[in-house]
């Protein structure tokens, strides 16, 4: 069992989507929103990530539904700390919204001093799609499985690299891990974005990326890259052709997580209203299509769950951070 269904039983999502209270006009009147005028959903990195391809399916929708446009503001750098700390600090009016993945939980062990708290700078809306992270090496890579990939690593440790999209994203430590529980080691290359470390991939400077399936599946299926397995326990309905990780490599399993947050302070009727409107949005046959197709598992969950949520891969990933002394600045 994932670690998502652990912190967040399936059951229990439906049943908070199902007995999410309607806020009548009283409540959306002294809250005064949606405004008129631009909502903004920061992204904190580059486009063309899984990060920002989710964050644009989701604000199309709800813009449509609150009758807003949706800026999508894509403020990369940092690990992600340069949009998450943009986002901390604007005005809590339910006009700011910012999508965020596992550096959320990674970052305060990564960086000596963060000019953003996660939790306390921060109100959680929802966790909306887990996506699997892919294995992928250049098309022309003499390796053809894992078990081969490994044998290579091993026979030269410290000159094969993987790259990432920065320091502490799941993409950089899927490779941490992987490296823990095989015994190799490469040199890890970041990135601010996987579309320019995957530039570097295709054309033979880099020997593997982790890369979300949201963008390396369609390519792996091009023949841009070549897909060597999918980083969790079981196989992906949307890519049953690739083995897991976790059959050569036992213990291995990573899922990216990508999750709605907004300004401390924004008042609970509009993070209330943002909460039900999001899990109804995931819940449409359409947005589901879109993000199914790019490997997302909707999850839709409650405030609380996701702040759980956050806590537990704060504890997972913080230890394995601690155990490995990595560190981005």
């Amino acid at each position: 069992m994932s670690d998502l269904n652990r912190a967040i039983p399936r059951r229990a999502v439906l049943a908070g989507l199902a007995a999410t209270p309607f806020l009548g006009a009283g409540a959306l009147g002294q809250a005064a929103w949606p405004k008129a005028g631009t909502i903004r959903m920061v992204i904190p990195f580059p486009p063309a990530g899984a990060t920002d391809v989710i964050g644009r399916i989701v604000a199309e929708r709800l813009g449509a539904v609150w009758g807003n446009q949706i800026v999508v503001e894509n403020k990369g750098g940092a690990g992600g700390n340069i949009g998450t700390d943009q986002a901390a600090k604007a005005a809590p009016d339910g006009n700011t919204m910012l999508v965020v993945s596992v550096g959320m939980a990674t970052n305060p062990y990564l960086y000596k001093s963060l000019p953003y708290d996660p939790v306390k700078d921060f109100e959680p809306v929802s966790l909306m799609a887990m996506v699997p992270n892919i294995m992928v090496i250049p098309p022309n890579h003499p390796a053809k499985s894992v078990a081969e990939f490994i044998a290579m690593a091993k026979a030269k440790p410290g000159t094969m690299s993987f790259g990432s999209s920065g320091i502490g994203t799941s993409v950089h430590l899927s490779g941490e891990l992987f490296q823990k529980l095989t015994g190799t080691k490469m040199i890890h290359v970041p990135y601010k974005g996987t579309a320019e470390a995957k530039n570097d991939l295709i054309a033979g400077r880099l020997d593997c990326i982790f890369d979300n399936i949201t963008a390396a599946l369609p390519q792996a299926r091009a023949g841009t890259v070549k897909a060597l397995g999918i980083t969790t326990a079981k196989r992906s309905q949307l890519a049953p052709e690739l083995a897991p990780i976790n059959d050569t490599v036992p213990g291995f399993d990573v899922s990216s997580w990508f999750a709605l947050f907004v300004p401390a302070k924004t008042p609970p009727a509009i993070v209330a209203r943002m909460n039900a409107d999001v899990k109804a949005v995931l819940a449409e046959a359409e947005v589901a299509s879109k993000l199914g197709k790019l490997g997302g598992e909707i999850v839709g969950s409650s405030q609380q769950e996701l702040a759980a949520f956050l806590k537990s891969e704060s504890e997972k990933w913080g230890a394995l951070i601690k155990e490995i002394g990595v560190t981005a600045g």
